[in-house]
């Protein structure tokens, strides 16, 4: 198993399992998410997706865990090919699993020297590097503002606009070595963080993928069926709570004639859940994480 999984026990209960239920984890990873669905069902099905191979290497072996190699944005198509709607329950966890982190030629850390690559999905097209070495200068700022709100977009993308006509930035360590002397004065690991967030969204398309998913949610959730999302970062966080509140992504409640609500789904708790003390000293890279949680209408 690649990591420990975020919040398990707040997860589980958030899903309200039923034994007989049909529900999918949509971020499979180490699998330990799944792991601890698969407990709690007796002759219920669960169904796994992940756009990462190495994950798919953790494969459970247990007949009532369909694996899907592919993004949770194509949640629809997947569970009407196996006429599995509606489902019981949907859990994602939204973040970068360990194991990609530390993996150095997966090129998503600032700490370790890669190739800068940052897919999630190593069968598509389009890596970090030729992002960095090939986006204008204005789109690379507008990624660098609006993905990774960065404050000093325009200076770093300026940097690297003028960096890569010397010689093509081809490694995370490269990169790291060029933002340095941008970096706010102990900040720089928050800093760094940011950048490559900002690169890593891009590359993987990742908000717009989630728009799509929990879109779908709301399609193949039967009534009272639960929608639980992990959280890593404020963009992702507004999204998924403007969509549990009001069923768009500003958040903004609109009703029909009547004075009837029109969101999907009523959020079960207003505030988001979070890491406990113990989780986040065992695994400071938790810190961050909100689980949030709502029901279909």
């Amino acid at each position: 198993m690649f990591h420990k999984s975020v919040m398990l026990e707040e997860s589980m209960e958030a899903l309200a399992i039923r034994p007989d239920g049909i529900y999918v984890d949509a971020t499979f990873g180490g699998g330990g998410h799944s792991r601890g669905i698969l407990k709690r069902l007796n002759e219920g099905r669960l169904f796994a997706f992940d756009q990462d191979s190495d994950a798919m290497k953790n494969e459970i072996a247990d007949p009532r865990i369909t694996m899907i190699h592919n993004n949770f944005r194509y949640l629809k198509n997947f569970l009407r090919l196996f006429n599995r709607i509606p489902v019981d329950g949907i859990l994602a966890d939204l973040g970068v699993s360990s194991h990609q982190i530390d993996e150095s030629g997966r090129g998503f850390s600032t700490r370790l020297d890669g190739i800068l690559d940052m897919r999630m999905d190593q069968r598509k097209k389009g890596t970090a590097k030729e992002i960095v070495n090939s986006y204008p200068e204005e789109r690379l700022r507008e990624v660098l503002r609006q993905f990774g709100e960065v404050r000093n977009a325009g200076r770093v993308a300026s940097l690297l606009v003028t960096a890569r006509k010397v010689k093509p930035i081809a490694t995370t360590g490269e990169l790291v070595e060029l933002l340095k002397p941008t970096a706010p004065h102990g900040k720089e690991n928050k800093y760094l963080a940011q950048v490559f967030q900002a690169f890593r969204i891009e590359v993987n398309q990742e908000l717009e993928a989630l728009k799509e998913f929990l879109g779908q949610c709301a399609d193949v959730l039967k009534p009272g069926g639960r929608l639980a999302v992990i959280s890593y970062h404020s963009l992702e966080d507004k999204l998924v709570k403007n969509f549990m509140r009001a069923g768009n992504w500003t958040g903004q409640i609109e009703k029909d004639f009547y004075g009837n609500i029109l969101a999907p789904f009523n959020p079960v708790i207003r505030k988001p859940i979070i890491p406990g003390e113990k989780e986040i000293r065992d695994n400071p890279r938790v810190r961050s994480a909100r689980l949030r949680v709502a029901q279909k209408r």
